[in-house]
């Protein structure tokens, strides 16, 4: 049985890729210091001979007994509110985090994949944006923890690709959602919802026009699972590249919810990107994949998910990070 470290594996991305690799036969062991994760989303896990979990912080020092076929390093704040928050340690999972991993993956002769994101583009000026775009970014802004701290691990990883012959994978991942992502972590989509559950009126940054391309989890995920098993190093998007306006946006979810309420204007915070939508030509080429879940679909799963919640439950996962 071949095992698998997944990193960050109590959050969003990394409990749904514990139950993907499980799913596929592996032997998979779960890495979180929980600074952001929740051990709710993988408890389902702990019975089985196939799972073991580590509580740990990927910026100290990580061992792993035994052998390792793969590594997937997903262990990063991803929500404005969480990366304001804790800064510094955005940075250092990003930098100290990736390059103990790849030594990892180094010294165990595994391959490794680590989870970069469509913010490596900045505010684009390209669009929709393709790997090859550089990006427009503000290194010194309030995004610049988690921008800068992607970027760097992408150029890292390149490097031990390069000078040690390291096998790596990276994946720029867009706009997620699903079951267990965290409500009102900052981003549109989750705190949409939020307020949709609460009654409350939508919260929209800017005049609404500003886009956001939004993919399913389980898309995002056979996408990554396809990554990983290919040969290609070079960076690749995942995402649904079904854009729409933030504004025309909160208008599904009013709708979807039934609600009477309406969009409310606040002004755009610091370097929020105008437009997000990715160019997935390499992915449809070189992976035979793309998005399969039309948002319409997705959104009624996702609400389905978060109305099953007891009220204890919506708490926890709004208030996850304090």
């Amino acid at each position: 049985m071949k095992r698998v470290l997944i990193t960050g594996a109590a959050g969003f991305l990394g409990s749904h890729l514990c139950d993907r690799f499980i799913k596929e036969g592996y032997s998979v062991i779960g890495m979180d210091n929980l600074i952001t994760g929740d051990l709710k989303n993988i408890e389902h896990l702990f019975k089985l001979k196939e799972f073991e979990f580590y509580h740990h912080d990927v910026s100290k020092f990580v061992y792993v007994p035994g052998e390792l076929h793969y590594i997937l390093h997903f262990a990063s704040p991803a929500s404005p509110i969480d990366y304001l928050k804790i800064p510094i340690q955005t940075l250092k999972v990003g930098s100290l985090g990736t390059h103990n991993l790849l030594g990892l993956a180094k010294a165990k002769n595994a391959r490794i994949l680590v989870a970069s994101t469509s913010e490596v583009y900045g505010d684009p000026m390209v669009h929709p944006q393709p790997e090859d775009y550089w990006g427009h970014v503000n290194p010194i802004g309030p995004r610049g923890v988690y921008d800068e701290a992607k970027r760097f691990q992408e150029a890292i990883t390149m490097a031990y690709h390069n000078f040690h012959g390291l096998e790596t994978r990276i994946v720029r991942i867009f706009n997620t959602y699903g079951p267990r992502m965290r409500l009102n972590d900052g981003r549109v989509l989750p705190a949409f919802i939020g307020q949709a559950l609460r009654g409350e009126d939508l919260t929209v940054f800017g005049d609404g026009t500003q886009t956001r391309s939004f993919c399913y989890v389980d898309d995002l995920i056979e996408g990554i699972y396809r990554l990983l098993m290919s040969d290609y190093h070079l960076p690749v998007n995942i995402g649904n590249p079904d854009e729409i306006t933030i504004a025309e946006f909160g208008e599904e979810i009013i709708k979807l919810t039934g609600a009477n309420q309406q969009l409310v204007f606040h002004p755009l915070p610091t370097d929020d990107p105008k437009q997000r939508q990715p160019d997935i030509s390499r992915a449809k080429s070189i992976l035979g994949w793309e998005p399969t879940i039309n948002r319409s679909e997705g959104l009624k799963r996702t609400y389905a998910y978060f109305k099953s919640l007891t009220p204890e439950e919506l708490h926890r996962t709004a208030h996850r990070f304090a």
